[in-house]
């Protein structure tokens, strides 16, 4: 089965053309290698994704064909992902969630020249 295809049916995108971007653009791996959407993947092999900050890593129980219901998901695959890095994306979640409940929408061009203004010397 590929990559791509797998991803979308196992939840990982939410789409299936953002699946093969995702894997395109060297987001998602295959057993810590970089690979093309088209690759095959079997039972046993290694996914790791990242998302934003951290990297989640996922064992391959088994293939389908089909999209599964969330329920269904841990028969396929298995969540191997370091504690530290679900703490990491926890903590960036928050703090987006802190940013954008403040406004709604793109920053003011008062928001904008400060972020500006903090961002410059890094």
């Amino acid at each position: 089965m590929r990559i791509d295809k797998f991803v979308w049916c196992v939840r990982l995108a939410k789409t299936r053309s953002l699946a093969t971007k995702l894997v395109a653009g060297n987001k998602i791996k295959l057993n810590d290698s970089e690979c093309k959407p088209a690759k095959n993947v079997s039972a046993g092999d290694l996914i790791t994704c990242q998302k934003n900050n951290a990297l989640f890593r996922f064992k391959v129980l088994q293939l389908t064909d089909k999209r599964l219901g969330a329920k269904l998901i841990s028969e396929y695959i298995i969540d191997q992902t370091p504690q530290e890095e679900i703490d990491k994306y926890k903590t960036y979640q928050s703090a987006r969630s802190v940013y954008r409940s403040r406004e709604q929408g793109k920053p003011s061009k008062k928001d904008r020249r400060d972020l500006d203004d903090f961002l410059e010397g890094w």
